[in-house]
């Protein structure tokens, strides 16, 4: 007779083995498919920075539209400059936790919740010859749950907003997520950031809905209906960033002929 197949011994060496191949199934396939994952990565960030900045990309080649119509530049923050000293393959939220390329934020600056920040963000202008048609901005801060990642986009003058879109969050569906309705993004085109005269930011989101009649209308933008801490989440990132700790410096520059 043969030997007993269903001893402890055989069934533990089989699954050992299944184990093995298929972790090693697993591994391949993540190996093989990086590259592919890093490409929709980087074309998912110039779709995001195209469409804060009102250009359609559907059913066209994004990434030479991309490199056709943006220029990519770098910001120091504190001086509000351009600069050329980049590590290649930059990432700011790899930079804001290095503590040769970030800062870390006191309780008191860091209204957005964001703890660290890059010395240096990346930004993306349209131009139309010498001068910036548009600029967008990359933000982000924490909502109710998490942080909310995304990019601004101003006019030439530097302080109307073109567009607003979070590419990554995860708020709650049918609340916060409403960042994501089109209706809800459609709002934010035309609003002031600052008011005449001003650096302090005052665009930010009402509890309720916008009355056009009441003065300061201009820098307010609906609730989010039933999500109040991600309404304030985004008030306090777009004034974070638009304000002394983030790209004013650099708008102000930008507005006088410099950066």
């Amino acid at each position: 007779m043969s030997a007993n197949n269903d001893t402890i011994g055989k069934t533990i060496t089989v699954t050992v083995l299944l184990c093995v191949i298929c972790s090693v199934v697993v591994s391949a396939a993540a190996v093989l498919l990086k590259p592919q994952q890093v490409a929709n990565k980087e074309l998912d960030r110039k779709s995001n920075i195209l469409a804060a900045a009102g250009i359609d990309y559907q059913g066209k080649d994004v990434s030479e539209l991309f490199d056709s119509q943006i220029t990519t530049k770098y910001v120091d923050l504190r001086s509000g400059k351009y600069t050329a000293e980049v590590p290649a393959k930059y990432d700011a939220r790899k930079a804001a936790k290095d503590p040769q390329q970030g800062v870390s934020l006191s309780k008191e600056m860091d209204i957005a919740s964001i703890k660290y920040q890059a010395k240096i963000m990346p930004v993306y202008l349209v131009q139309q010859g010498e001068s910036v048609d548009k600029v967008i901005l990359p933000v982000h801060g924490y909502g109710l749950w998490s942080t909310l990642y995304g990019f601004l986009a101003l006019e030439g003058d530097l302080n109307t907003v073109v567009g607003l879109g979070f590419y990554s969050h995860a708020e709650t569906p049918g609340l916060g997520g409403e960042v994501d309705n089109p209706s809800w993004k459609a709002l934010w085109p035309g609003k002031k950031v600052y008011q005449e005269g001003s650096v302090e930011p005052a665009i930010g989101l009402i509890k309720g809905s916008v009355d056009p009649a009441v003065p300061g209308a201009e820098h307010q933008i609906d609730g989010l209906s039933g999500a109040t801490l991600t309404s304030v989440g985004v008030t306090n990132l777009v004034q974070f960033w638009m304000g002394k700790n983030g790209y004013a410096p650099f708008l102000a520059n930008l507005k006088a002929g410099g950066a």
